[in-house]
């Protein structure tokens, strides 16, 4: 179910390659799902009982009701009903396994280590929740990788059950309140009770680990990692097990020394600008030398990845502006999208669109703050993503906050067309377009590049 949703539709590339007859369904056809029936996955449009009953196993979301028509013609039909999480599970724990989490990061990293992995001449198998162009590209790209192994995993932590998946290596990346605020009682699982039980998942995903890879530079990250028989970290700190030193950066990436236990391992660059990209890079070198691969090779794989798709996705030009999307949407995320946007050295525009009305209430005050360092900023109306709206929880708590801590140039844009005009009337050489957001905000990056509208 929900077949052309970035997870499962990886699920189902993975388990085709791997000899069973998959089929799925969703709302409505996408890119997509018609790349899925290219490769011989049948997809119906809508939803209907009749989709499951010749099945074996469903696979759906832990964000499906339970009352949903298709798990309950599915269960009365005694057609097996698997949460998606379960079926990760399975696979993490059929092979040496990577499970990547955290609250940013999780996506670049995880298909950093895939490519930096192949790279190196090993042959993992991947699954992401964004397109990699390296995954395959005479087709544009892929969320899944297919490979001997090892299976690299990106693990959602907005799925309750991911607590209790077992890898043989942990990579931590961070940790923060993201996806915390779900009111007792649920049927959904995408959101914590609180902060506290959250992380109680991460330290129960770490310990069940053979080994962990934690993020040094995070403060407190080492605590989930307290006691167990075999941690690492890496970092730009001084005690990483693998370190990054020697940081160049420019205005497309930046060059780093990577060292482990002391020892020069050799030169590494990543063409994504940020830190935080430094960080997503130095964890996939670590993974290659944890699973015996060759430095050289990968770091030179690791050189020529652009990454994945809505993460930092290089969307085209406008009158000598380029145009960039990113998947931000929480502070930290926005905040590290800035600053990557200022190391370009071009004037920094972004277009951001809050998502979620639970989020934008818990946080609209820090996503505020992460954007103060944009030279402009467009708020559009919140994404709901099937969200109730919440009274008083609107885009212009985030804009009004703006300018009340002395931003010039942040307004709200109603209507999207208008800050699309607006755009292609100002847009000029030297500055750089960031739309930003879990939505449908890439939409907006894509209408501005499309060439035959650009503004002479």
């Amino acid at each position: 179910m929900g077949i052309g949703g970035i997870g499962l539709s990886a699920f189902a590339r993975l388990l085709k390659a791997r000899g069973f007859a998959v089929s799925g369904c969703d709302e409505q056809p996408s890119e997509l799902t018609a790349q899925l029936v290219r490769e011989g996955i049948a997809v119906a449009h809508g939803h209907h009982a009749d989709h499951v009953l010749s099945a074996d196993v469903l696979i759906a979301s832990e964000a499906v009701s339970k009352s949903h028509p298709e798990l309950l013609a599915a269960r009365q039909s005694g057609v097996e009903v698997r949460p998606r999480m379960a079926l990760l599970k399975e696979l993490l724990a059929a092979s040496p396994s990577v499970g990547v989490i955290g609250t940013h990061g999780k996506t670049t990293t995880t298909s950093m280590i895939a490519v930096a992995m192949s790279g190196a001449g090993l042959d993992p198998s991947a699954l992401v929740g964004g397109i990699v162009p390296e995954f395959d590209p005479g087709h544009g790209g892929s969320n899944a990788r297919i490979g001997a192994g090892p299976f690299v995993a990106e693990v959602d932590e907005s799925d309750k059950h991911f607590q209790y998946a077992v890898c043989q290596t942990a990579v931590f990346t961070n940790a923060e309140d993201d996806h915390v605020g779900g009111a007792e009682g649920s049927e959904l699982a995408t959101y914590w009770h609180s902060v506290e039980e959250q992380h109680a998942a991460f330290t129960r995903f770490v310990a069940q680990s053979e080994r962990v890879l934690y993020c040094a530079d995070w403060p407190g990250l080492e605590l989930f990692a307290a006691g167990h028989s075999h941690a690492l970290s890496y970092g730009t700190l001084a005690g990483s097990t693998y370190r990054a030193v020697k940081l160049r950066p420019d205005e497309s990436g930046t060059a780093f020394t990577v060292e482990k236990e002391g020892a020069t391992l050799g030169e590494a660059r990543v063409n994504l600008p940020g830190q935080h990209n430094v960080l997503n890079a130095l964890a996939a070198l670590a993974v290659n030398d944890l699973y015996g691969g060759a430095f050289g090779p990968a770091a030179a794989a690791l050189s020529a990845f652009r990454g994945p798709g809505r993460r930092w996705q290089h969307i085209g030009s406008l009158n000598g502006a380029l145009i960039v999307d990113d998947y931000a949407h929480n502070a930290t995320k926005v905040a590290a999208a800035v600053q990557a946007a200022h190391q370009t050295g071009r004037r920094v525009r972004v277009v951001f669109q809050p998502h979620r009305y639970l989020r934008t209430q818990q946080s609209w005050p820090r996503l505020a703050e992460s954007l103060m360092n944009a030279d402009e900023v467009l708020i559009l109306d919140i994404a709901a993503a099937s969200e109730p709206p919440i009274e008083g929880i609107h885009a212009t708590l985030i804009s009004e906050r703006l300018r009340q801590n002395g931003h010039k140039a942040a307004r709200y844009c109603p209507r999207r067309e208008d800050a699309v005009s607006y755009l292609r009337l100002s847009a000029a050489p030297g500055d750089i377009i960031v739309t930003m957001g879990a939505g449908d905000v890439w939409k907006l990056a894509r209408e501005l590049a499309e060439p035959e509208r650009v503004t002479p």
